[in-house]
């Protein structure tokens, strides 16, 4: 029983890293990418965002109770996990790894990312290109950022791979190593728009 109930948490961890916070990701960084087109552009689709009708609630059941639940069971993984490298040899050993520290390095990112805006949002604080600049204009937030982001693109990208092998999307050897170039490329592209958009807010 605790054996399928641990399968069970695991299938479900993978699915939500992919569906919705994954998508919440990309749509996340495709809106702060309009930042790269200035302040004005990036305020108005910051403000359609925002304009979402029941906002509050897609916010809640679509991103943060997925969240909450893919960063506690994602602690106890990265804690409490074994080195695979008999199953998956050298390098997926090292994806291993990392997708452990990245998830880490994600949740901390995020808690401080909240805070310093939609908690302080809720405090009177307009999210608008402006705000993103006084927090990016010191070196050390934009490094801290830059680190953040990079975390969480990879721990995504990663995790996608690992959600297509858990899946049974991907079961032969070939299509693991097909699915490895499309995730690195993922994680390429990402990033990218990620760099380009904290560039743009300072």
């Amino acid at each position: 029983m605790a054996g399928n109930r641990d399968f069970i948490s695991r299938r479900v961890h993978s699915l939500l890293g992919v569906i919705p916070i994954g998508l919440f990701m990309t749509i996340h960084l495709v809106v702060n990418h309009y930042a790269t087109g200035g302040a004005d552009s990036f305020n108005k689709a910051a403000n359609f965002m925002e304009s979402l009708p029941f906002l509050n609630v897609l916010e809640i059941v679509f991103i943060f109770l997925p969240l909450l639940f893919h960063a506690i069971y994602g602690l106890y993984i990265a804690f409490t996990a074994k080195n695979n490298a008999s199953r998956f040899g050298f390098f997926r050993n090292w994806m291993f790894l990392l997708q452990r520290i990245t998830g880490v390095i994600t949740l901390i990112f995020l808690a401080w990312h909240v805070w310093e805006t939609r908690i302080a949002m809720a405090f009177g604080t307009a999210l608008n290109f402006q705000m993103m600049h006084n927090i990016l204009s010191s070196p050390f937030m934009f490094g801290f950022y830059l680190v953040g982001i990079l975390s969480t693109i990879f721990h995504f990208s990663n995790g996608l791979w690992s959600f297509m092998v858990s899946w049974g999307i991907t079961v032969s050897p070939r299509s693991q190593v097909i699915s490895t170039y499309v995730t690195i490329v993922i994680f390429v592209l990402l990033s990218i728009v990620g760099i380009q958009a904290l560039v743009a807010f300072v």
